[in-house]
């Protein structure tokens, strides 16, 4: 049993109205973990295609390092060795900033789309205030975070280990291998590890996606109080929607009532459609006085029958004046020869009632 009532259990999935609310408010279901692991793989990626240009710039900066040495110190020097120096980090650094940008923005909009919402960036007292921060380390979401934060550094560094152990022997050949070899040496282990490492961060980081999607929908979800409050929000509350139902059904009997018995043929379904239809020259074309489908059919034939107006089986012909064309309204000219056949049989059956 419910401990809050009846209703009051958050069974309901959350309706349209309140993701869009939410995503307002920049509430969406998003895995930094898996940012993380796509931009590791991209990363590890550039490094495996400009290792040679990155050993090529360093050497040119060693190189100029020597140089700068080997010449007089002065403030003007010194100032010339920083900017080269600043120009080779940014060759070094700029392809892995910029990887590392398009990547963030990319993975983002994949997963969540373009979402723009002001509110985040308002300032709140709440977010600085100690107590309430306090409350959300120690909370349940605040210890499943560090629950997957411990577990996400065991499994990687567990497999980091496992890499760096096998790599070992290999480590040793450095005593006595030239630098440029070394470097070598190193890179690939060094990718090696990089490429283990990414592709584990990534299996976490689509395990985190599929977490963070559940438990976003599961926030999200609703009472049946908070649906029937939103529903009466978004469709007008039941009881209002009720009463125009019954008024414009009690408008609908009115005209029957008026409208039916002055009618010169009912074209009915012959269950679920009736329509009532007049004519009387000089009208250019019969014109459609009544039409109704369910309880209105049934009344409107009622009212007819009760009335003398005869009433016509022709399923085709009253389907199509139910459904195109409007009380009020003449019948179109596709019809006119159909038309015409109905109103021909009631005169003929007019004229040998007369005489009989």
């Amino acid at each position: 049993m419910s401990l809050f009532g009846p209703g009051q259990e958050k069974t309901e999935p959350a309706t349209p109205r309140r993701l869009e609310e939410a995503r307002r408010k920049g509430q969406v279901a998003r895995s930094a973990e898996l940012s993380g692991a796509l931009a590791c793989l991209a990363l590890v990626f550039v490094c495996y295609l400009l290792k040679e240009q990155a050993l090529l710039t360093l050497t040119r900066g060693m190189h100029h390092s020597l140089s700068f040495l080997t010449g007089d110190l002065t403030p003007a020097s010194a100032a010339v060795a920083l900017g080269f120096w600043g120009r080779i980090l940014l060759e070094l650094l700029a392809p892995f900033f910029l990887t590392a940008l398009v990547l963030a923005i990319g993975v983002n909009l994949a997963q969540v789309g373009f979402v723009f919402s002001p509110s985040v960036l308002l300032p709140k007292l709440d977010r600085i205030s100690i107590t309430r921060g306090l409350g959300r380390i120690f909370s349940l979401q605040g210890l499943v975070e560090l629950g997957k934060a411990f577990f996400k550094l065991v499994i990687v560094g567990s497999i980091a280990v496992f890499v760096i152990r096998q790599e070992i022997p290999r480590l040793f050949l450095l005593l006595e291998t030239p630098p440029l070899a070394g470097f070598t040496l190193v890179a690939g282990i060094l990718l090696r590890l990089g490429v283990v490492v990414g592709l584990a961060y990534l299996a976490l980081g689509l395990l985190d996606f599929f977490y963070q999607r559940n438990r976003y929908r599961k926030e999200l979800m609703m009472t049946k109080a908070e649906l029937k409050e939103e529903l009466k929000q978004t469709e007008g509350d039941p009881l209002v929607k009720g009463w125009i139902r019954r008024r414009l059904r009690q408008v609908s009997l009115n005209r029957i009532r008026q409208e039916v018995p002055k009618a010169t043929v009912v074209v009915t379904n012959p269950l679920h459609i009736a329509v009532a239809l007049k004519y009387e020259p000089p009208m250019n074309a019969p014109k459609v006085v009544a039409k109704g489908a369910g309880f209105l059919a049934q009344k409107i034939k009622e009212i007819a029958r009760a009335n003398g107006v005869p009433v016509v089986e022709n399923p085709p012909v009253a389907q199509f004046l139910y459904r195109r064309v409007e009380v009020g309204q003449e019948i179109p000219p596709a019809l006119y020869q159909a038309v015409a056949e109905i109103i021909a049989l009631v005169y003929r059956l007019r004229r040998q009632a007369r005489g009989g």
